[in-house]
């Protein structure tokens, strides 16, 4: 039994084949991680996938526009391999990861802090603590 294999004929319609073979393809190769964004009354929680990825390859900052900048650069260090073998095929490919994320206005700025672990970047943004009570101001009358 052969498999089925496309025919080309005048009905159908060549959007697939087109759509596969364009350039846009190449530009999709490389993919984000995956993030996940908790809330609760204090803080802020952004816990993004990086497995394999040490502390030391993460940096995270806030930018002059208050915006949170996240990068993940994977550096590979070359070890000598096994002599007896040797790869026939080798997939496994990383790339280096940068985005930025708007930061809600409430976030204490000067309290923000990450950590990697089990494969996850954690990065904590608590919020402004609110003032809680009544407050009076007298207006001056002009």
């Amino acid at each position: 039994m052969t498999p089925a294999m496309y025919r080309r004929n005048g009905w159908f319609p060549t959007v697939f084949d087109e759509f596969l073979n364009s350039d846009l393809m190449n530009t999709v190769s490389t993919t984000a991680p995956s993030v996940n964004v908790k809330e609760n009354e204090h803080s802020y929680t952004v816990e993004m996938a990086a497995p394999g990825v040490k502390k030391e390859y993460c940096r995270v900052h806030i930018d002059e526009d208050h915006n949170l900048c996240v990068a993940i650069e994977n550096k590979f260090e070359h070890k000598e391999e096994d002599k007896k073998s040797h790869y026939l095929r080798r997939e496994f490919s990383y790339t280096n990861f940068e985005q930025r994320y708007t930061l809600p206005d409430d976030v204490n700025e000067e309290e923000v802090n990450a950590k990697v672990e089990d494969g996850i970047l954690t990065i904590e943004l608590p919020k402004l603590k609110k003032v809680v009570g009544k407050t009076t101001k007298q207006i001056e009358i002009k």
